[in-house]
């Protein structure tokens, strides 16, 4: 692999203290084409990115993911290095990203900052946050994983292309993730650094406020991925729902000859809904496992 073939993607929103330190040592190790999608900073971190020697594309929308939508169409190197621009991941441990693509044995290889993480980068709720997700993520789709939210990632472009991707916020790590997984792209996870946020610069992740939409989306998107969880989630919910309204009914009839016919005719509607539902995650399973092995062999043979 020559540098020249590969793309450093770096969005950016207000990160003047740290954006030129993270061009400067890409291009010290021979990267030339470094893109950076800026989402409006007012800090002036374009122009210091330009001065450092990046392109700087001005995005069209807002959000993290609809900054990489947009960059993702204007690459055309055969790989592309994705970091954040903060200064919390190491532009020197890239090699460790792009071996596996260079010797053939990934598509996508994810950062995993959890195995160097220093002192002070994450705080604690976040994480509680980054655990919880990476184990609903591990429960619904199958796969150990232990760091879908990293933000230093490397790509084939044949790969991130065959993506369909439509988050617009920072729920676009994981859907990335849960699309590799869908595509049949070999993904993984190697090493890597995580600092401090250098000085100047703030987190835009808000555990609380994006923490349940990512939750939402890994779930939202096992529909396809695991169908069997996704609608026998709400199955057990709605038949829960009707056997504790159930046994209220029979309680009350046994014990005062209390007929509660509205609730009888809801109980029954309930069951018989989760029982559905449930049916439909086992047709939507055996459908959605029939599809990723079509697509595997589709894609294995296109390699």
């Amino acid at each position: 692999m020559k540098r020249d073939d590969v793309c450093v993607l770096i969005p950016t929103l207000n990160e003047a203290g740290s954006i030129r330190g993270v061009i400067e040592d890409f291009r010290r190790m021979g990267f030339q084409d470094i893109l950076v999608i800026d989402g409006h900073s007012t800090d002036g971190t374009p122009d210091l990115a330009r001065e450092a020697g990046a392109r700087v594309i001005v995005q069209s929308g807002s959000g993290k993911g609809q900054a990489l939508l947009e960059a993702f169409g204007l690459i055309d190197k055969e790989y592309i290095v994705l970091i954040d621009g903060d200064g919390t991941y190491l532009p020197s441990e890239v090699d460790r990203l792009l071996d596996p693509l260079m010797r053939g044995r990934a598509d996508h290889v994810i950062g995993n900052r959890f195995s160097n993480l220093r002192g002070g980068s994450l705080k604690r709720l976040n994480l509680v946050g980054n655990w919880l997700i990476n184990l609903l993520f591990g429960i619904i789709y199958g796969v150990r994983l232990r760091d879908i939210l990293s933000g230093y990632r490397a790509f084939t472009r044949s790969g991130i292309s065959s993506l369909d991707l439509s988050m617009t916020g920072f729920e676009i790590e994981s859907e990335i993730t849960i699309e590799s997984l869908k595509k049949g792209l070999r993904i993984v996870e190697v090493p890597i650094t995580y600092l401090p946020r250098a000085g100047g610069t703030r987190t835009k992740l808000s555990p609380l406020r994006d923490g349940p939409k990512i939750m939402l989306t890994i779930y939202r998107l096992a529909k396809t991925q695991n169908p069997l969880f996704y609608f026998g989630l709400m199955g057990a919910i709605f038949g829960s729902v009707g056997f504790m309204l159930g046994l209220y009914v029979v309680r009350d009839w046994l014990n005062g000859r209390v007929e509660h016919i509205p609730l009888t005719i809801l109980t029954a509607i309930l069951i018989i809904v989760g029982f559905q539902l449930f049916l439909m995650g086992i047709q939507g399973d055996m459908m959605a496992t029939m599809h990723r092995e079509v697509m595997r062999e589709l894609y294995r043979k296109r390699r």
